[in-house]
């Protein structure tokens, strides 16, 4: 009896499904020899971030925050599989259409790994292990799925002469297996090139200008942001899908361009300037009207304007061009980085080295501006030049040149949507306008009179600061709104505004119960 079509196309599908998976588990095997970044993966993964259009990048931001990088893995590994699936259907018949589809993923992984930033010729060879592998399982389970008649005929085209289930199934499990195992090994093999033993190891010397004590500037209020984040809770957002690790032994920054002098430094020369300790809260440009891509931390750092002078920056030298580890770029202002302000090589972060996600070694900051034009992470180069010379990752993206962050207010507690008791209910929450300070708080019920806010105290008008308002509370549905008066004494507009393209706008807004 010959097997019936839709028999084929299922038998099919599950080997289409199998050899990709042992085509990904060895890709992800030799890349755990060769690095976690030549996975194909992950180059692939990254050639579609920075691909995707804006609008679908902040989405996905917005929606997921920094698991949008899981869920952007996830979504390559789903259609690789319906594209291995794709491909064993196609090769029931004709057994080279699915080698020649493996053959052309192999090959879009090789270009994807070796046209990223510090490529290495090794950084092919998962993709094409992956595929000669996968090639390799797809020709073995093919010859047992729909082996050949005594006229050289395959089965699925004649008698099911030979075709024996259990061979197949035994076949096909232990290739799933396979894969399973490899791809487990290789992950467990891509940690050791982590740079946590280097962290480990750091000791950050004590800072020559302290930033003092704070704890005056936090108020005791159920469900408000602390004033200083924890390094876990702090917002992560970057376009890397593999945390860059690069040892402290082995860091070098390199200060070239519109110098007078090229100057190279390492980890251990960087901690040997005098350091400086501030207290500094970061914002993401896509941050949303009341979102949580904003945290305040003490840093301890090199001051950038020291560096700067040191290597002479020449005139009409108005953009410094950072580059991280993995080539992603960033432009800043050069006078925003040189006025005084406290921008830094930062080192440590809440009195510990920098965690590897939050760019260890050693990361830029520069108070006042968004991070996409200060912030650099896994910072290794710097170029002085000009902004008509060269656009950075996200001004290429249309994202504005330049980023000072707006003024803006957040209600903390309640949260939206809360149902709270009638009476004296606590409404606080977190205010910033980093290098302006802020000046009054605000809050409004139900569009009534605004009513002023008390404030921590100040710590510097670089971090944020705490709010609250007892409000009396009486039963039934309410609007809660706030805004803010920065050190200039501009208040926050109420035009709403999404963060595309230099930061979002509008009181940010909660509808609470009362009962």
């Amino acid at each position: 009896m010959g097997l019936s079509a839709s028999t084929r196309w299922l038998i099919g599908a599950v080997l289409g499904l199998v050899t990709g998976a042992v085509a990904l588990g060895c890709a992800i095997l030799v890349a755990g020899l060769v690095g976690p970044e030549a996975s194909p993966l992950v180059a692939v993964g990254q050639v579609a971030i920075d691909a995707t259009p804006e609008w679908l990048k902040a989405w996905a931001i917005r929606s997921f925050g920094s698991g949008n990088k899981l869920v952007l893995q996830v979504g390559v590994v789903v259609v690789v599989g319906l594209v291995a699936v794709a491909l064993g259907t196609a090769s029931v018949r004709r057994v080279w259409v699915g080698l020649v589809g493996l053959g052309a993923l192999a090959a879009l992984g090789v270009i994807a790994a070796l046209t990223r930033p510090a490529s290495e010729p090794a950084d092919a060879l998962p993709s094409i292990v992956g595929g000669v592998a996968g090639g390799l399982t797809l020709l073995a389970l093919h010859r047992r799925a729909f082996p050949v008649t005594g006229s050289g005929r395959s089965v699925e085209r004649g008698a099911a002469v030979g075709f024996d289930r259990r061979r197949l199934l035994i076949a096909g499990v232990g290739a799933g297996v396979a894969a399973l195992f490899a791809g487990g090994l290789g992950s467990l093999l891509g940690r050791r090139f982590r740079a946590d033993a280097s962290r480990a190891a750091v000791v950050i010397p004590p800072p020559a200008s302290g930033a003092g004590p704070a704890a005056d500037a936090g108020l005791p209020v159920e469900g408000l942001e602390p004033f200083f984040t924890p390094n876990d809770r702090f917002y992560r957002v970057d376009t890397t899908l593999v945390i860059p690790s690069v040892p402290a032994e082995d860091w070098r920054l390199r200060v070239h361009g519109m110098v007078d002098h090229v100057l190279t430094l390492d980890y251990e020369r960087l901690l040997a300037r005098p350091l400086i300790e501030r207290d500094i809260t970061l914002a993401c440009v896509s941050n949303p009207v009341g979102g949580s891509y904003v945290g305040n931390a003490r840093w301890i750092g090199a001051p950038l304007k020291d560096l700067l002078e040191e290597a002479g920056v020449r005139p009409g030298a108005d953009q410094i061009v950072t580059r991280s580890v993995d080539g992603f770029t960033i432009g800043t202002p050069t006078a925003v980085a040189t006025d005084g302000r406290d921008a830094m090589l930062a080192v440590a972060m809440n009195g510990e080295p920098l965690p590897l996600e939050h760019g260890f070694p050693v990361r830029m900051i520069v108070p006042g501006l968004y991070g996409y034009a200060s912030a650099m992470k896994w910072l290794v180069d710097m170029e002085l030049t000009t902004f008509d010379a060269f656009d950075a990752y996200w001004v290429e993206r249309g994202w504005a040149e330049r980023a000072p962050i707006k003024t803006m207010a957040r209600i903390d507690t309640p949260r939206a949507s809360a149902t709270v008791r009638a009476g004296r209910v606590p409404v606080a929450g977190v205010v910033w306008a980093q290098h302006r300070g802020i000046e009054r708080v605000e809050l409004r019920v139900d569009g009534g009179p605004w009513l002023e806010a008390d404030l921590g105290a100040v710590d510097t008008t670089d971090t944020w600061r705490q709010w609250v308002v007892t409000w009396d509370a009486p039963a039934g549905e309410h609007t809660l709104q706030v805004r803010a008066t920065d050190g200039t004494g501009e208040t926050q507009t109420a035009e709403r505004a999404e963060p595309f393209p230099d930061g979002a706008t509008g009181y940010h807004t909660v509808v609470v119960q009362v009962t």
